[in-house]
């Protein structure tokens, strides 16, 4: 969607002008690694106005393949406004506008299924499956067991207010459920599932191979099942189909200490950081690390997307040890800072 951010702070009815950006979920995910060097492809739908021809410019500039994005000639391009303020606050106010807009009319007939399956990564979000009976019928079907399946990625984004209804937590369960790594705030678990225990939370969540609990600036644990499968090598078609085993162990990392400019588009941020370190083959503590220091980037911006730190500057930060790691603080323009370690300031 496009997004409209304030220029200052206040009410949305008392921000007297805004400025554009781009935002959403999946999108926010792909800029991300794009502008970390990976290759990624967008998969989506806008309409024939000008908002279209801005998103799909904007997130191609981050170097993203946008040629798998359809324009539909009868829906308008989603749009939304939002507040300054931290979304946790009340004062916090998002105003979406995204009903009958063309992203919500994608189904199996209008996304070509075929370039949705070809990277070694597919990313979803169950913000996308609560925008229609046509969105969630292709989710599942991008969800389905089957030869050659990208390992998938789903980040849970419960948001209550988009499903209108009771049906919500069950949908998103079982669409977890067949993911390979899930992403789901530690609150979004509570607010969904009614779960607060994080093994009943592993429980309940037969199937993904990773299951990553985010506990906001607490830090996020990491639970490995082994034996499903291994993130394919390039060029890689195979997929090792095994039963689900037991929990093998936990990994968590706390968070660094970040001066927050505003706290939207982390959570994208985070799996965008995770990701890229999956696709590296990086161990799960330092895959954790680098979600944690995409994030930070973000935080430290006043909109939902920034350039991560290079990898190198993340490598040296995810390497440090744990006294060091835990006396990190991160505040605007650090990922600009070098790469020193001038970050890191002991006692």
């Amino acid at each position: 969607m496009v997004t409209f951010l304030p220029t200052r702070p206040g009410r949305l009815a008392d921000v007297p002008s805004f400025e554009r950006g781009i935002g959403g979920a999946e999108s926010n995910v792909a800029c991300a690694l794009a502008a970390a060097g990976h290759a990624v492809r967008w998969v989506s739908r806008v309409g024939v106005d000008g908002f279209g021809d801005h998103l799909v410019q904007a997130v191609g500039a981050y170097g993203v393949d946008v040629s798998a994005v359809g324009r539909d000639p009868e829906r308008p391009t989603g749009v939304y406004f939002r507040t300054a303020g931290d979304r946790s606050t009340d004062a916090h106010e998002v105003a979406y506008y995204r009903a009958g807009s063309a992203a919500s009319a994608m189904s199996v007939a209008n996304v070509d299924l075929s370039v949705a399956l070809s990277g070694r990564v597919l990313h979803l979000s169950g913000i996308t499956a609560a925008l229609s009976g046509e969105c969630l019928e292709l989710l599942r079907e991008l969800t389905a067991p089957r030869d050659g399946r990208p390992l998938v990625s789903f980040d849970v984004n419960f948001r209550e207010g988009l499903w209108g209804g009771s049906a919500g937590p069950g949908v998103l369960l079982d669409l977890a459920r067949r993911a390979d790594v899930v992403f789901v705030g530690a609150d979004e678990a509570r607010e969904a599932w009614g779960l607060s225990d994080e093994r009943a939370l592993l429980e309940a969540l037969v199937g993904p191979e990773l299951v990553v609990v985010k506990q906001g600036a607490a830090g996020a644990a990491a639970y490995e099942r082994g034996g499903r499968r291994c993130l394919p090598s390039a060029g890689s078609r195979g997929l090792v189909a095994q039963f689900p085993a037991p929990l093998e162990g936990m990994h968590f990392s706390s968070a660094p200490e970040v001066e927050v400019v505003a706290a939207v588009g982390a959570g994208d941020a985070f799996a965008a950081g995770f990701l890229s370190a999956t696709l590296r083959g990086l161990p799960v503590r330092d895959r954790l690390r680098h979600g944690h220091l995409w994030a930070a980037a973000v935080l430290t911006v006043p909109g939902d997307l920034a350039a991560p730190p290079s990898r190198g500057h993340a490598d040296r930060l995810a390497a440090l040890g744990e006294d060091a790691w835990g006396r990190l603080r991160l505040g605007p323009g650090w990922t600009r800072a070098g790469e020193a370690l001038e970050e890191v300031r002991t006692p």
